[in-house]
């Protein structure tokens, strides 16, 4: 059918501290859904979020955060500001359409009888 990406809408640094490691490196990405096929490209309301720390390398997720940590995500998630939802047509599409709209001409020129 498709593919579908994650592209980045904000990095944010966190100054909170990590849980596993105590150190205060900690990056939040915020994602957004997009959906790839050959005729389209569509963006989806859908955001995901991913909180990182640069020293130890662990993903925290959310059972293993903080109340700091939790305040943090919450006030950059009200700065975000994600794409509008929309769909793209690629090229190939309309080039579909172009030739079912020049054989259905052709279909209607060949079979209704002239009128000669």
């Amino acid at each position: 059918m498709g593919t579908s990406e994650r592209h980045i809408l904000s990095q944010n640094a966190v100054t909170n501290n990590c849980p596993e490691c105590f150190n205060q490196d900690l990056t939040l990405t915020f994602y957004q859904k997009h959906l790839m096929g050959r005729f389209f490209e569509r963006i989806t309301p859908e955001v995901t979020q991913e909180l990182k720390c640069n020293t130890c390398g662990s993903v925290l997720y959310p059972i293993r955060w903080t109340p700091d940590i939790e305040r943090s995500v919450e006030y950059f998630q009200k700065a975000l500001k994600p794409e509008k939802t929309k769909i793209k047509f690629r090229p190939l599409f309309f080039i579909v359409i172009f030739l079912g709209i020049l054989l259905l001409g052709a279909l209607v020129y060949v079979l209704l009888p002239a009128a000669r």
